[in-house]
């Protein structure tokens, strides 16, 4: 049986090999947790982009798009609770100075370190298992108490930087610029409750320890949808909205047996219900995206913060009142990650071993590589490049491979998940046999198999099978 670290390994191997995420600044030594998204990482990642809006704006009604500023006024992480609740259990190595997250190293000894928590409940507990956890760095156990540390990332901004004045942070989540926005999309668009509000936007947390390749990083990249709906009309909405959610990725290609829903055992103070859609990862089942029954709490603490009535009236009935709110939350990385975990494949293909990436053809980086048979052959590269820059002008990503014999093309295009090669031949130039002229050979990606079609049907098929 493979092991976990192996698959995982691979995958990362593969990501930076065939272009598609890159560790941050490398040439300086990395910046951990930090990535760079490469050539193929990239069309990927905005697949994806495209496939989630998709789905929750314009596979819905009465959902509106959102891409609000970064910075935002400092009161907002103070209302949001950020400022004094967003921590992890922190403790430090006195040998090398390397740090941990208590709760995560408690969580791998199957101790559960609830969020809420203080922190001499922590350091009870951190005490009582102390000798089972040694440094990932020196393997000591020579460990400083825990204590609590902010996951906000200050900066600065004009006038707010003097003497004085609140520092201003990096987001500590995408979110907030929907709750900001609230009243303003009430105003512009006139929408009757419920409705919801969709949002990719950039987070920043200033992580103890990033961990597991894209899976826990400083800089995040999230996807949210906050539904407001009349108080206590919830709990329909919400298991519609988690069900919805759970099976778009089924939608995307996800096996089904590696991904399940988890409650949250303990809930935040102003929540109804939580539950986490979970991936299974080459470490194990883990968060892939949250849906969570937040009540009234957020705007009801932006309305007490700010001073601004947030409170939604009725137009029929005139009742007024503060919405509930039904979210979804997904960082992209833990998306782009679980998509590439499920896609990578490892089989034997006209007796030899080869990888290959089983992506939906809506993810994969290019729908079709085009190649000429032979690169030397003027006539072949002429009639390929026609072809190419057919399907090129229809569908846009499509790629031109002419780098070694076919066989290695193949392979090539199998690893970044290609669904069909095109190769114009001999046959398509018809000299010797005139009943081919202007077919093509196509060969699909999953099953190898190859045909021949003619170039004219070329876009009318791609337009069926990939989609």
């Amino acid at each position: 049986m493979e092991k976990i670290s192996d698959k995982m390994e691979k995958v990362v191997s593969l990501c930076k090999r065939r272009g598609f995420v890159f560790q941050g600044s490398e040439i300086y030594g990395g910046l951990a947790g930090v990535f760079d998204f490469g050539p193929m990482g990239v069309e990927l990642l905005n697949n994806l982009k495209r496939a989630w809006w998709k789905a929750n704006v314009y596979d819905k009604e009465n959902y509106y798009g959102l891409d609000s500023g970064m910075f935002k006024h400092p009161k907002v992480w103070e209302a949001s609770g950020h400022t004094s609740g967003f921590s992890d259990p922190l403790a430090e190595c006195r040998e090398c100075n390397t740090r941990i997250r208590v709760d995560k190293e408690l969580d791998a000894l199957g101790v559960s370190a609830d969020e809420k928590m203080s922190e001499t409940e922590i350091n009870r507990l951190f005490d009582e298992y102390r000798e089972k956890i040694s440094c990932p760095k020196c393997g000591q156990k020579n460990f400083t108490s825990a204590h609590a540390f902010n996951l906000l990332v200050k900066s600065n901004l004009g006038d707010f930087t003097s003497e004085g004045n609140d520092p201003v942070y990096l987001p500590g989540e995408a979110c907030q610029g929907i709750y900001l926005n609230y009243k303003n999309i009430l105003n512009s668009m006139s929408p009757k409750l419920p409705f919801g509000t969709a949002q990719i936007g950039k987070a920043f947390r200033n992580e103890i320890s990033p961990r597991n390749f894209l899976f826990r990083t400083r800089e995040i990249e999230q996807a949210d949808t906050q539904y407001f709906v009349k108080p206590n009309e919830n709990k329909e909405a919400y298991e519609k909205i988690k069900q919805d959610r759970f099976n778009w990725y089924l939608s995307l290609g996800i096996k089904e047996e590696n991904l399940r829903f988890k409650q949250h055992e303990n809930l935040v103070f102003y929540a109804s219900d939580a539950w986490d859609i979970e991936y299974n990862y080459p470490w194990g089942f883990d968060e892939l995206e949250g849906v969570h029954d937040r009540t009234d709490y957020d705007l009801t603490q932006h309305m007490k913060f700010s001073g601004t009535d947030l409170s939604y009236t009725d137009g029929e009935t005139g009742e007024k009142y503060i919405p509930w709110i039904l979210e979804t939350s997904v960082g992209l990385g833990r998306m782009f990650l679980a998509v590439m975990c499920d896609a990578y494949h490892e089989e034997e293909m006209d007796g030899s071993k080869r990888t290959v990436l089983k992506l939906h053809p809506d993810l994969a980086p290019y729908r079709v590589a085009v190649s000429p048979l032979l690169r030397n052959k003027p006539q072949l590269v002429e009639k390929a490049r026609e072809v190419f820059v057919s399907l090129k002008k229809e569908f846009g990503n499509v790629a031109w491979d002419d780098n070694g014999n076919v066989g290695k093309r193949y392979r090539r295009q199998d690893e970044i998940g290609t669904p069909h090669c095109v190769v114009i031949d001999f046959d398509t130039l018809g000299e010797e046999k005139p009943e081919l002229k202007d077919t093509v050979t196509v060969r699909d990606r999953d099953t190898g198999e190859q045909e021949r079609v003619p170039v004219e049907k070329l876009v009318e098929l791609f337009e069926v099978r990939c989609r």
